[in-house]
């Protein structure tokens, strides 16, 4: 229930959909008047009746109110959107075992492995991330980490209605401090780590941390919360939560504890718990990850030798470590979404543990426009310390001038390292020029983009796909 300060209107009309944008209102529906980061929806209250809308949802009242129009004034449109939505919806996520994913890297590959795991234990399970969305083997395209609250309780009913007993899914800092994700009911939720992002957004480090810490204040006593305990804002996470804590790490003593063995291009040697087990997945990284997925399986009452032996198999998320090998020269291209000055250092921390010589490290990266500007120049200085030669390209330079986000990057630039690091704004251009300037065993790591098949230029998103365009130009290489 939502709690009104003011009701304008007759409250007895029959709703039948809800929506956040004017232009997709119809007879009958209810607009919700949002305060947005970049636009306020209470202008375009309006637009929403022309249409049909006959209950507007806001937090500030109209001058003029249209006759034959309800109004719902509230302290958060946002908030008690969500609300509404879980019951417009029959509050879905009380039909499956949902759990959600926060933390600034790994939140794909955690929810991924877990929508894998449990279809592998025989589930028919849901997946709401990043790179897609799923009903069971079902395929849905994905524009947003976390959907809209409306979107959301909708896609949670149709997984729900097609079977799916587990949801997984991702939990982004926007959508915690949007409220897109309010009123769900979680089983279980998972904290990864957190390093500096999205403070375009959220301004301060500090706030970026307390956002996501709300999402573990508010789980119920039933459900399950799991943090990383070798990360220092980990068991922060979990001081005010209601739910059962459980932490996991490598370095530090946790309810589920990890030891790498060994870890090479074959994959990972692990010990879990006592029990050692061979991953097809790389790095420490995916260590953390394999952890933090281990412990949800755990925590969701399946056996622990049958959650290892799937997982075991599994090789997580499109467009994280995923590496092909030249046929011939047998140069090394690694696709890794590492968009965050931590998350490249991880990605090539790991790459330094697989060289087995003076292989060169090649690193193409860039960085999104219309987005942290803070982070650029340490996305460049964490490329040029840590590769033998570095490219900064564009990434999605959106509506910013590329050159003007490159020279941002080129301000974390040491004097030594402008003697290994390239400046080419085509990205296309940047990663052949990587290819041409390999070697034989060499490695090349393309960043920031992973999955993504698009460039975002202009508000016009161009096929783009790194992946495709390592291989285009590793079969150039072989001819």
């Amino acid at each position: 229930m939502i709690s009104a300060l003011r009701v304008e209107g007759d409250t007895r009309g029959e709703i039948h959909g809800l929506c956040i944008d004017s232009r997709q209102a119809q007879p009958g529906f209810l607009f919700a008047a949002i305060v947005g980061w970049q636009q306020d929806g209470h202008q375009f209250i309006d637009a929403a009746i022309a249409k049909g809308a006959i209950a507007i949802l806001c937090s500030s009242l109209p001058d003029t109110l249209q006759p034959g129009v309800t109004y719902l004034q509230v302290d958060n449109s946002a908030e008690a959107l969500a609300l509404l939505a879980c019951d417009f919806y029959g509050h879905p996520s009380h039909r499956v075992k949902l759990v959600g994913v926060t933390g600034t890297n790994g939140k794909t590959t955690i929810a991924t492995l877990l929508y894998q795991l449990f279809s592998g234990l025989g589930y028919t399970c849901g997946l709401i991330s990043t790179v897609k969305n799923m009903i069971g083997a079902e395929v849905l395209p994905s524009a947003f980490t976390t959907p809209d609250a409306i979107s959301l309780n909708a896609l949670i009913k149709q997984m729900a209605d097609a079977g799916c007993t587990h949801v997984f899914m991702e939990c982004s800092s926007h959508a915690i401090h949007q409220h897109r994700i309010t009123g769900l009911q979680f089983d279980g939720a998972l904290f990864s780590n957190i390093t500096h992002d999205h403070l375009d957004y959220h301004k301060t480090f500090d706030e970026y941390i307390r956002v996501k810490k709300t999402f573990f204040d508010h789980l119920p006593a039933s459900a399950f919360a799991i943090s990383n305990a070798d990360d220092k804002r980990g068991t922060i996470m979990l001081q005010n939560t209601r739910a059962q804590r459980k932490l996991y790490a490598l370095r530090t003593e946790a309810d589920f504890k990890g030891k790498i063995i060994e870890n090479n291009l074959t994959g990972l040697i692990m010990d879990v718990n006592g029990m050692e087990v061979h991953f097809r997945m790389i790095g420490e990284f995916n260590a953390y990850n394999l952890l933090a997925v281990y412990g949800a399986a755990v925590s969701l009452g399946e056996p622990a030798q049958e959650v290892l032996a799937v997982l075991s198999n599994l090789t997580g998320a499109e467009g994280r470590f995923d590496y092909s090998v030249s046929a011939r020269e047998q140069v090394i291209g690694i696709v890794d979404y590492a968009h965050t000055p931590d998350a490249l250092l991880n990605v090539l921390a790991t790459i330094k543990k697989l060289q087995k010589g003076n292989e060169q490290v090649i690193t193409v990266v860039g960085c999104g426009g219309d987005r942290d500007k803070t982070k650029r120049p340490l996305m460049a200085a964490v490329a040029c310390e840590y590769s033998t030669r570095a490219i900064l390209t564009s990434d999605n330079p959106r509506t910013e001038d590329p050159q003007a986000i490159l020279n941002d990057m080129q301000e974390g630039m040491k004097s030594e390292h402008k003697r290994k690091c390239l400046v080419i704004a085509d990205r296309r251009e940047a990663i052949k020029t990587a290819v041409m300037m390999s070697a034989p065993g060499d490695i090349i790591l393309v960043a920031g983009k992973g999955h993504e098949k698009y460039q975002d230029i202009n508000g016009v998103k161009h096929h783009f796909d790194d992946k495709e365009e390592l291989q285009t130009q590793f079969a150039a290489l072989n001819k």
